[in-house]
């Protein structure tokens, strides 16, 4: 989650760039309507961007996307955004800032996508995953999801009256038994949502906003599964990933831990990000009592066939 950050305007940003990046300074500047958390998104000219950190935690990001962006870039099927600048901080701005490239498209609702976008996710993390790890930094969720249980209980408690808490421990309860992964660690997005993608006629037209991206559990990117996905795509999704049953199990206690927290923390402050997120939390808590209700019926039909046959001998 992201504490309250700095104030910016149109204004600071034409003088940010008159001092810093004259070249740019005539070009009109527009703020971009965004539900996003970390930065106030600007538009420059017809082909620019300025991303100013709305903390420090996304000043941090600024360096981070400039080293390994494009390398990224070069192995992935779709745009990703191509930072051209790094500012400094100044006229009362307190942090380093980018300038990028700007790329058309729109964010996709959640929950929403095709089985066409399944495939196009499906295919962008493949490559992602491919990516040489040499160097590479840990993502932002990289540790254990274990190391979650706190706060996301936390998260369950905060939401009584708000959700189905009881089927959400449990569900949670369920992620933390799956396995640890078994492999290396890989790239990751680390936060593939439907602020962080963008859309063109229904296929995935670009991934933007790398600032948690890193090594980590391939499960981590398989919240993508839950967050733009129903249920028949991400029955796609998840055979195109080649989830198995103990990373997917994983893949589904990140979203939910993720949402959870989402939910609880923008409830009443950002009311796209909590209707994501109550959506997500939705679908996942819908899956669990459909898988629960099936075993138990596969119970009471083994227990039921063993009965009789043993009143036949």
């Amino acid at each position: 989650m992201h504490a309250e950050g700095t104030t910016t305007d149109a204004a600071l940003v034409q003088r940010l760039l008159a001092a810093q990046f004259p070249a740019w300074a005539g070009l009109p500047v527009e703020r971009v309507g965004s539900h996003g958390t970390v930065n106030a998104i600007y538009r420059l000219g017809a082909d620019l961007a300025v991303r100013l950190p709305r903390a420090e935690g996304g000043s941090r990001d600024v360096a981070t996307e400039r080293r390994w962006l494009p390398r990224l870039a070069r192995e992935l099927p779709v745009p990703v955004p191509a930072p051209l600048a790094e500012g400094s901080p100044a006229e009362g701005y307190p942090w380093s800032w980018s300038v990028c490239r700007w790329i058309d498209g729109d964010n996709p609702a959640a929950c929403s996508g095709s089985a066409e976008f399944a495939e196009d996710i499906a295919e962008f993390v493949l490559a992602l995953r491919r990516v040489d790890t040499t160097d590479g930094p840990p993502a932002y969720r990289s540790e254990p999801l274990t190391a979650r249980d706190p706060a996301t209980r936390a998260a369950i408690d905060a939401l009584d009256g708000a959700i189905d808490t009881a089927t959400a421990a449990t569900a949670w309860s369920d992620a933390l038994r799956a396995p640890a992964p078994q492999g290396p660690p890989v790239w990751v997005h680390g936060d593939l949502q439907p602020g962080n993608v963008l859309v063109s006629g229904g296929r995935l037209g670009a991934v933007i906003d790398f600032g948690c991206m890193g090594l980590s559990d391939p499960a981590v990117d398989l919240i993508a599964g839950w967050y733009l996905l129903p249920t028949e795509p991400r029955r796609i999704f998840r055979t195109r990933v080649g989830a198995d049953p103990a990373t997917w199990a994983r893949a589904r206690g990140w979203a939910l831990s993720v949402a959870l927290m989402e939910l609880s923390y923008y409830r009443t402050s950002n009311p796209v990000m909590a209707s994501t997120a109550r959506q997500v939390i939705g679908e996942i808590l819908a899956e669990a009592e459909a898988e629960a209700e099936a075993e138990a019926e596969a119970e009471a039909g083994s227990g039921s066939g063993s009965g009789s046959a043993g009143r036949a001998g």
